[in-house]
C-alpha cells in the first residue's frame, strides 16, 4: 500500500512543510486542499503550480489528489459547476496528480433529483479529465454518504473517468458495513480516506485507532498497491492536537491494519 495525509491537517503549513514532513515520517504523498483561501487552488498562476510540484517532488513525494469543492449533484446552472470541475482537472494535471476530490452536495433536493444532476455533470467533465490523465473521484459525503448512493450515480456515468472515494466515517455514519460499501463501489474505487472519531456525536479528529471507526474492516478491503490517505480534519477543529506528532503513530498504525488484513485485501 501506498500512504498519504491531506493538507487539511495542517492549516496553514507551506506546501514544501507538508511535504517535508511526509518524506521525514514515510508518507507517499499528499492530498492536497484546493481552496481558495489555499495557497494553491485552481485559480493559482503556472508558477506558482511548477513551483509546487517542484516542492514535492524534491522531497520524494507526489501529489495524491486535488481535493476540491465543486458539488455535482447541488442544485443550480451546469456551467459554474462544469467550469471549476474543468479547473481543477488541469490543476490536478499540472500537479501530476492522478485524482480530482468531488462532493455531492446535493442535500437540498430529493434523492433522484440530486442523482440526475450528478450524473449529468460527471459524464459531461469524465472525458474532459481522462484526456487531461485525472480522474474525477465523488467522495462518499453528505447527500451521497454510503458506497451505495456514490455507486449508483457512478454506475450511471459509465466512464472511466469519474470513480469513487471512499471515505470510512461517512459511510459508517450512513450505517453500511465496509464489506459492503467496498462491493458496492467496486471498480469505481480510487482511494480511501481513513479517520478516527469518538463517536457518531463527536467527529473531532484522533489519532488513527484511537476512537471507534472499523479501521481494521476498511483497510482489508482497499485494493492491493492501492493508497490510504489520512484526513485529520484539525482545520474545522482547533482544538485537536496537531497532526505532525501524530504521523509516525498514524503511519505505523496504518502498516499494522495492513499486515493484519493480509491475503484478505482485494485484489486490484
Amino acid at each position: 500500500m501506498r500512504y498519504a495525509f491531506s493538507t487539511l491537517g495542517l492549516p496553514g503549513a507551506t506546501l514544501a512543510t507538508s511535504a517535508g514532513l511526509a518524506a521525514e515520517h514515510g508518507y507517499d504523498g499528499l492530498e492536497l486542499r484546493a481552496h481558495p483561501e489555499e495557497a494553491l487552488h485552481p485559480g493559482s498562476p503556472r508558477g506558482d503550480r511548477v513551483a509546487a510540484l517542484r516542492e514535492v517532488t524534491d522531497a520524494g513525494g507526489s501529489v495524491l489528489a486535488v481535493a476540491g469543492y465543486a458539488r455535482v449533484a447541488a442544485s443550480g446552472e451546469d456551467g459554474p459547476v462544469l467550469a471549476e470541475l474543468r479547473a481543477l482537472v488541469r490543476l490536478a494535471a499540472d500537479l501530476e496528480a492522478p485524482y480530482v476530490r468531488v462532493f455531492p452536495g446535493g442535500g437540498e433536493l430529493p434523492g433522484p433529483a440530486a442523482d440526475v444532476h450528478a450524473v449529468r455533470r460527471l459524464r459531461e467533465a469524465a472525458p474532459f479529465a481522462a484526456r487531461h490523465g485525472v480522474r474525477i473521484l465523488l467522495e462518499t459525503h453528505d447527500s451521497h454518504r454510503t458506497g451505495r448512493a456514490a455507486g449508483r450515480v457512478l454506475d450511471a456515468v459509465g466512464h472511466p473517468g469519474a470513480g469513487a472515494l471512499w471515505d470510512v466515517l461517512h459511510t459508517w455514519l450512513g450505517g453500511e458495513p465496509a464489506d459492503e460499501s467496498r462491493r458496492l463501489l467496486g471498480e469505481h474505487l480510487g482511494y480511501l480516506q481513513v479517520k478516527d472519531v469518538a463517536s457518531a456525536r463527536d467527529l473531532t479528529p484522533l489519532g488513527l485507532g484511537a476512537g471507534v471507526l472499523p479501521l481494521a474492516e476498511a483497510v482489508a478491503q482497499a485494493p492491493t498497491g492501492g493508497w490510504l490517505c489520512w484526513e485529520y480534519e484539525k482545520r474545522w477543529y482547533p482544538d485537536a492536537a496537531e497532526l505532525a506528532g501524530q504521523l509516525a503513530r498514524g503511519r505505523e498504525h496504518l502498516e499494522s491494519l495492513e499486515r493484519s488484513a493480509g491475503g484478505g485485501r482485494q485484489a486490484e
